[in-house]
């Protein structure tokens, strides 16, 4: 269900060239790829991670069957929930699909894949098992601290050091190969789509505005089957879900939540509230990020 696209000329690209749309959760990009793509006859591929698993269509605000049908979709909700999925993935699944699809939209709030979609992406070889057993050993024992103390000044620099999970695999990545994940970045492979290639475009959204859509928007996820979707899970839901190895599916934002309201550990309001909460910080670190990484692309303010 994605977000009604906000009451602003459309800006339609030039005829040929793939367009790439990235943008806050709720700032209404999904609509706005659909606008396009109907008046171009365009297809649209998903750049969103949580939109890719088979396990959540309402709560990860996946495009409508209604919508699918308008135009092409791809790349939407067919990882099932036993798959690995990460940018690397992304990037091959994508390759084909632009060779049929040259003037694709391509449009998401994952930042990663674009950066590796644009610049490039470092082909860093596997982590071993046991390395990332002594990853979680550790950090469940002496915290993210150890992790973080372990790594490279210029990966320090680089990362979000208050993302468990990304300290956690920069520890694994330096510990199995000997580098440090900055000095695998400084050298990535050949973009598939150089900026100099596409049409790109960030919508930047005022916080307040971005905050009554996300309300809203979560209410109408309720109406739609959100919790339909969770109790689906429940029988899948895993104990580890939360941790850094818990699988990709169970970082839906919101699937916590309503998870632990069908348990009984709280109700409906205090699980929506909590919802609404995670999902304005994840906002935060996305326009953060696209101001950071992407602060080379046009940028559209919304409202």
């Amino acid at each position: 269900m994605p977000s009604h696209a906000p009451d602003l000329p459309i800006p339609m690209p030039p005829p040929g060239r793939p367009m790439l749309i990235a943008g806050a959760t709720a700032s209404g990009k999904s609509a706005l790829a659909l606008a396009i793509a109907r008046a171009q006859g365009r297809a649209i591929i998903n750049a969103d991670a949580l939109q890719v698993h088979d396990s959540w269509r309402v709560l990860t605000a996946r495009p409508t069957p209604e919508d699918e049908a308008a135009v092409p979709h791809l790349l939407y909700g067919h990882v099932p929930r036993s798959a690995e999925w990460s940018v690397g993935h992304w990037l091959r699944a994508l390759a084909p699909l632009l060779e049929r699809h040259p003037d694709a939209l391509i449009v998401g709030g994952t930042g990663l894949y674009f950066s590796a979609l644009t610049e490039g992406l470092a082909e860093i070889p596997p982590v071993p098992a046991d390395t990332r057993a002594r990853a979680e050993s550790l950090r469940r024992e002496e915290g993210i601290e150890a992790l973080l103390a372990a790594l490279d000044a210029p990966t320090r620099a680089r990362i979000d050091t208050r993302n468990p999970a990304r300290v956690q695999r920069a520890w694994e990545v330096l510990m199995a190969t000997g580098r440090g994940l900055a000095s695998w970045h400084a050298r990535p492979a050949s973009p598939l789509l150089p900026l100099t290639r596409v049409s790109a475009l960030v919508l930047e959204p005022d916080r307040q505005w971005l905050a009554a859509r996300i309300a809203g928007r979560f209410a109408a996820m309720l109406r739609e089957g959100a919790l339909d979707e969770a109790r689906a899970a429940l029988p899948h839901w895993p104990d580890d879900a939360g941790g850094p190895g818990a699988p990709l599916w169970t970082k839906a934002i919101g699937a916590h939540e309503l998870i632990a309201h069908l348990k009984g550990q709280m109700s409906l309001d205090e699980a929506s509230a909590s919802t609404i909460l995670a999902t304005r910080q994840y906002a935060k670190r996305q326009r953060n990020w696209f101001r950071n990484r992407l602060g080379h692309w046009p940028r559209r303010p919304l409202p």
